[in-house]
């Protein structure tokens, strides 16, 4: 049987075979999928995230709280013709005026008994905090504890529930370029939404002459009154607390990790609350480029004194950690509770040294007396001379008998004759209490005087970011 001979090959394609109408057709469905002006699958991927977003912010807004502080500021008689109406006037002599101004931020309820993180700036002077809630319900709250050098403070609602609206913090990786979600209350405009990207990680950077260090950056749109707000991923999971706009720049604005969030939670929610304290008074300085710590003061009885330090040593490095503009100080120095024993290295008079410290004498150490080495003031019950000298009527509080020079009671506003009758809203009834309650404030990087002079009342906030 013959066959017939193959066709030689063209080098041409072949045509497909099958009906003619079959690829148009393919070509009418792949561009209903895929064509242009958004495809139905990329349309419907984008209405699932946008719903996902809503779900987010619908969800997390409940533990999104407003919340307002009230502070008094002085100023000369000739500065309240501009001060805005927003203040009320409280007159204290003829030299001075006490204005009560409000201030609005943000905060985050991180658990269901009602501790809210926000932002350090916004309480560091408040002498009243309240917190609101989306569903319009109002709290007064207290300082918990607070850490200047993150920006972050722990507030405490004064109530008995144990069921308030949380978020929960997850144990998740920040990625650059994914999605975040801003909710604050900017301009008083509680429960706003913004939605950005996650623009940079551990950003450092100078703010009115305040160091910023290992930020989150993002562009979602960030104004004041968002300070303390949440920034949230697509998950829900918060990834950071609104802390900074940079002015320079237009849709930029900083947030502070949860990680750093949550260091400082776990240390202040702990039972037994320590401050390891070497005894020092010291202030940044910077020469060729390099950063160390001046000592400017010595407590006497101190671990510093035990161990031989000295005014005017440069301290260039802690446990390990070279001093740097963006090193936390007193995140270095509580770094060491988890050794026996740490170093700290110094120069003095071109020389370098090395200094071991057994961290036991940092942990137990406490300041005695501590009006005296701490402030820098001297206080007295309110009986004897003391209460004849400065014609005091009162029976309870710590009267100042003495200011020193240079001293923080002085940068406080203190005087002589001054009576103090609370320290974080605990009453004072004498020198004995004084001494308990800044001691407690003490370990929760916190105090708040509340002062009588004559017959008017102020509030008077005592940094402890110069004590080491």
């Amino acid at each position: 049987m013959m066959t017939k001979p193959a066709r030689p090959s063209s080098g041409k394609k072949g045509r497909a075979s099958g009906p003619r109408w079959l690829l148009p057709l393919l070509g009418l469905i792949a561009f209903c999928l895929l064509g242009p002006g958004g495809a139905f699958g990329q349309r419907q991927s984008q209405a699932q995230q946008d719903d996902r977003v809503a779900d987010v912010v619908e969800m997390a807004s409940k533990a999104i709280v407003n919340i307002k502080t009230e502070e008094l500021l002085k100023t000369e008689p000739e500065e309240k013709k501009s001060s805005p109406s927003i203040f009320r006037k409280y007159f204290s002599g003829e030299d001075e005026v006490e204005e009560l101004v409000e201030n609005i931020g943000s905060g985050v309820v991180l658990d269901p008994k009602g501790i809210v993180v926000t932002n350090e700036h916004l309480i560091a002077r408040a002498i009243n905090i309240r917190v609101k809630f989306m569903n319009g319900k109002e709290y007064e709250a207290y300082v918990l504890g607070s850490d200047p050098e993150y920006d972050i403070a722990l507030l405490k609602i004064v109530s008995d529930k144990a069921d308030f609206p949380h978020l929960t913090i997850r144990d998740r990786r920040v990625r650059v370029g994914e999605r975040a979600i801003v909710i604050g209350n900017p301009y008083g405009l509680s429960s706003s939404v913004s939605l950005g990207v996650v623009s940079a990680l551990g950003r450092n950077l100078r703010i009115d002459n305040k160091v910023y260090a290992n930020l989150i950056q993002t562009d979602a749109a960030i104004n004041p009154g968002n300070s303390g707000g949440a920034l949230l991923g697509v998950d829900g999971a918060p990834i950071g607390i609104v802390t900074a706009i940079y002015g320079e720049g237009k849709g930029i604005g900083f947030a502070i990790p949860m990680d750093d969030v949550m260091t400082i939670l776990s240390e202040f929610t702990e039972s037994k609350l320590t401050r390891p304290i070497l005894g020092l008074f010291i202030g940044r300085q910077k020469e060729d480029k390099k950063n160390y710590l001046l000592v400017e003061r010595v407590i006497p009885g101190s671990p510093a004194a035990k161990y031989g330090f000295m005014v005017g040593d440069r301290i260039t490095e802690i446990n390990k950690r070279v001093i740097r503009e963006s090193l936390k100080i007193q995140v270095a120095i509580r770094s060491v509770k988890s050794r026996d024993s740490f170093q700290v290295r110094l120069t003095r008079g071109g020389r370098k040294y090395t200094v071991n410290i057994d961290t036991a004498d940092v942990e137990e150490y406490a300041p005695q007396p501590v009006d005296a080495v701490l402030c820098g003031m001297r206080v007295s019950d309110i009986s004897g001379y003391p209460k004849l000298k400065y014609r005091l009527r009162d029976k309870d509080g710590a009267v100042v008998v003495k200011v020193f020079p240079g001293s923080i009671a002085m940068r406080s506003g203190l005087r002589k004759g001054d009576v103090i009758v609370k320290i974080n809203n605990n009453p004072v009834k004498n020198r004995k209490d004084f001494d308990t309650f800044m001691i407690e404030g003490l370990k929760r990087n916190y105090i708040l005087y509340q002062v009588k002079r004559d017959d008017s009342l102020f509030f008077a906030p005592v940094k402890l970011d110069i004590l080491l």
